[in-house]
């Protein structure tokens, strides 16, 4: 049998054809050359706006994970925070928020992560989350899996589990895919208007 791709884009894995996927790619606002030149920055402050496609957002997460007896959902700092609550209520979990350096007032545990101009840190604090605990994190988009693979390690730093990663938008090809110490990657969408810098 072959080995089970580590991304799994949402419409390769049931979701074929579904209505949804198109709603939401079509919410996302690309942004030219932000918040540098040749960058598309992909802005789901628009999917917000959108109250179905949010909401299709949300039922897509909550429907791939209410029977996995998951018991916590990290949210990356700050987009993460928009979808991981939502998603949390819903399938009876606890939400994880995991921060920039300096935000929270706890006793906190770090982990630093490489970026394509410096290095960053993600922190949480230290009683978030219990040992056999099962995790999913959750983010906005994936690009190197950098920061993902941060928010791994910390989990793991206190014995959870982390079950998936999941993120709304990802590259078709994500980079960086062994940077997420072999956790699969369950992402909804890919980016729009990358055809016209290439």
């Amino acid at each position: 049998k072959e080995k089970e791709r580590e991304t799994m884009f949402a419409a390769e894995n049931g979701l074929k054809g579904d209505p949804r996927l198109e709603a939401i790619s079509a919410a996302i606002r690309v942004v030219p050359n932000f918040p540098k030149k040749g960058i598309m920055f992909q802005d789901i402050t628009t999917l917000l706006l959108d109250h179905k496609a949010f909401k299709h957002t949300i039922d897509i997460f909550v429907d791939r994970y209410k029977d996995m007896q998951i018991s916590v959902v990290a949210g990356v700092e700050a987009r993460g925070f928009m979808f991981g609550p939502s998603i949390a209520l819903a399938i009876g979990a606890k939400f994880v928020p995991l921060r920039k350096p300096g935000k929270l007032p706890g006793k906190v545990i770090s982990e630093s992560y490489e970026l394509e101009y410096g290095h960053d840190r993600l922190e949480m604090h230290v009683d978030a989350v219990k040992p056999l605990e099962r995790v999913i994190i959750i983010d906005d988009l994936v690009a190197t899996g950098g920061t993902l693979s941060a928010a791994i390690s910390l989990m793991e730093s206190q014995g959870a589990e982390v079950v998936e990663c999941a993120c709304v938008i990802g590259l078709p090809e994500v980079k960086g895919q062994h940077k997420l110490k072999g956790k699969p990657l369950y992402v909804l969408v890919e980016p729009s208007g990358l055809d016209e810098f290439c």
